[in-house]
């Protein structure tokens, strides 16, 4: 039987098993029955754009019928970087709140231990891992026009991660979160040891996709409910001046109850993909929120797409990117791991508009300037330290665990 004739379709259609012996074949026979049965002429523009592997109206395979059968792969001809960068700028990020985790310490620890002398400088950094109160100073800085003095930097940090997802779409949770990057060497290592990460039913899985979306209502409540005047009495109270040593032991001092559930977050995120970002993060929640606006958007090309679904498979939020023109999912982190197993020359993309593909590279570049711009800028207006008196932190540090929430 002719390899390029389907009993069912007719001439001018690869099927799957002849199509896999025609692939050993010598590579100009294969050229001249792929030009044969596509009706292309020997002599012709077509036929030579054909033989040379370039992609043309003219040399794709007819699917009169919208069978929906595989067109011919022109496998891309560039390398992808994607992964390799976004891996640099994850591990540059752990490291740096390693850095600044380990500066905090030593900076609490002076005070708790009552040594002489300055402490080490207080790394404004750690503010980060204060989204309320990054939360409570935007809804200030909104309604008065006013930078707050105390915990400044979680805002501009908390400004930073959004103006991020405003462009690529949710990046932060893919690029630069800690909490990320530890939940995807969870299912990872996972995936190594028991070969697959099974995914919750639809039935259950639904529902938990929303409890994420359900703590940010009570977070943004909590906050909406309070007046700017109420906000800056709160930061300036003891436990709003000591918010980040109460956050610090939190984790040096775990209760059985809080160890147990990090426990059992770690247990889950090593079979189910990004169990905690998945389902439970509100600060990932946000971040997908603000990706709406976004015009940084995972696209495909039907024209040059295979439909082998090998993006869909590689996605990490199990979306169904293969069905897509658009990707507009708010679960969508544009971590680019689609794009980098797409086979196909052209198929999919991230990008502004359709068919203009931004480079990895630029995108890695984007994330960084605007988080760096972000904090040189607060540095630059003298708004990058929280300016609480060493007399104050003295008295404060050593009997934080006193302090209750006003």
């Amino acid at each position: 039987m002719d390899p390029f004739t389907d009993p069912q379709q007719g001439a001018g259609w690869i099927t799957e098993e002849p199509w896999r012996s025609v692939c050993k074949w010598p590579g100009r026979i294969r050229k001249s029955l792929l030009n044969r049965r596509s009706g292309l002429e020997a002599g012709s523009v077509e036929y030579g754009a054909h033989a040379k592997g370039v992609r043309t109206p003219e040399n794709l395979l007819p699917d009169p019928q919208g069978t929906g059968q595989r067109k011919i792969l022109l496998r891309r001809k560039s390398t992808d970087h994607s992964q390799a960068l976004r891996l640099a700028l994850q591990i540059a990020f752990v490291v740096l709140n390693l850095w600044i985790g380990a500066e905090f310490y030593l900076f609490v620890r002076h005070y708790e231990i009552g040594a002489p002398g300055p402490a080490i400088r207080r790394p404004a950094g750690v503010e980060g891992w204060l989204p309320i109160a990054g939360l409570m100073n935007l809804k200030y800085f909104l309604l008065s026009s006013q930078i707050p003095k105390i915990h400044a930097p979680a805002m501009f940090l908390l400004m930073a991660f959004l103006a991020v997802s405003l462009i690529w779409s949710k990046s932060f949770c893919a690029w630069l979160c800690p909490i990320g990057t530890l939940s995807e060497a969870l299912w990872k290592i996972g995936r190594k040891f028991f070969r697959r990460n099974p995914a919750l039913p639809s039935w259950l899985d639904i529902p938990l996709r929303g409890m994420k979306y359900v703590l940010l209502a009570l977070f943004l409540y909590a906050v909406g409910s309070m007046p700017p005047a109420a906000i800056s009495a709160f930061m300036q109270s003891p436990y709003g001046l000591a918010a980040d040593v109460k956050m610090l032991d939190f984790f040096r001092h775990l209760s059985q109850t809080a160890g147990l559930v990090i426990f059992a977050l770690v247990a889950l995120s090593i079979f189910v993909k990004n169990f905690w970002c998945r389902y439970l993060c509100p600060y990932g929640a946000l971040m997908g929120l603000a990706s709406i606006l976004s015009p940084g958007k995972i696209r495909r090309n039907p024209d040059a797409c295979i439909d082998c679904a090998r993006c869909a498979r590689a996605c990490p939020a199990l979306l169904p990117v293969d069905r897509k023109i658009v990707l507009r999912s708010l679960e969508c982190t544009s971590c680019l791991e689609c794009v980098a197993v797409c086979p196909a020359e052209n198929a999919l993309h991230m990008g502004f508009r359709k068919n203009r593909a931004i480079s990895p590279w630029i995108m890695a570049a984007g994330i960084t300037t605007i988080f760096l711009a972000v904090v040189m800028c607060a540095d630059w207006t003298r708004h990058w330290e929280s300016p609480i008196p060493d007399d104050v932190n003295r008295s404060l540090i050593p009997h934080v665990a006193e302090l209750g929430h006003p």
